[in-house]
């Protein structure tokens, strides 16, 4: 257990932490894979979107929105068909109505009577106002991978909250869902880290990451940390 009185901010990974992603994702993909006569199911379609988001990330930066364009013209290339101007667009243009898991928004409000919230995202400043919109708290910093020109792994974006929230490392709590994004690179630079595992009751390529780097603090989701964080 960590002492929650020793920080004065929290930061937080946004998609897959704060918003449901996987359900975005998936209302977008597996329509669109139907339309051309290919049926994955919901493991191998993330699987497939998650090599292929970090496969684009890890090149020269170009803004999230062109990420998802090429992340839906990669599934074309692997599986045979040729997508449409509109489906090129279509995951980018679906984030506005991504909507935060039930718990997200009462814990946030809870934790903002209590610590500075920032955000570290992989995303653009404008699709992250949508999302922004559905949290209804007031962030104290945001960072984007827009203002950083880089992606998470990056050790950049974490260095750029770092320095904007001036605070030392030992207030600082970075909150998130994806291990191989957020917890190693956070944990690697000094912060403390907590593991928001949604998928804990599920089995799949996307949870065994967690074997990699162990966090300080491991919880299923923002109500637990919610609880977890208030004075006793």
């Amino acid at each position: 257990m960590i002492n929650f009185n020793q920080y004065k901010a929290l930061t937080f990974d946004c998609y897959g932490t704060l918003i449901d992603w996987e359900n975005g994702i998936l209302g977008v993909l597996k329509p669109l894979l139907l339309t051309h006569n290919t049926n994955l199911d919901e493991d191998q379609i993330l699987e497939l979107f998650a090599e292929f988001e970090a496969e684009v990330e890890k090149g020269e930066y170009i803004k999230y929105r062109e990420v998802l364009q090429i992340v839906i013209q990669k599934f074309g290339e692997r599986l045979g068909f040729e997508p449409t101007a509109e489906e090129l667009n279509s995951l980018a243009d679906s984030i506005q109505y991504w909507l935060p898991f039930p718990d997200t928004v009462e814990a946030l409000k809870t934790l903002k009577q209590n610590f500075k919230l920032v955000i570290i995202s992989n995303v653009d400043d404008d699709l992250f106002a949508f999302s922004a919109r559905h949290l209804e708290v007031e962030f104290d910093q945001i960072i984007t991978a827009e203002q950083a020109k880089s992606y998470k792994p990056s050790l950049n974006n974490f260095r750029l909250a770092i320095k904007r929230i001036d605070l030392p490392l030992e207030h600082i709590l970075h909150v998130a869902a994806s291990v191989y994004h957020d917890i190693v690179t956070a944990k690697s630079l000094g912060l403390s880290t907590v593991w928001v595992n949604r998928r804990a009751d599920q089995q799949g390529v996307i949870t065994i990451e967690s074997a990699i780097s162990q966090p300080d603090l491991e919880v299923p989701d923002l109500k637990t940390l919610a609880a977890l964080s208030l004075p006793k």
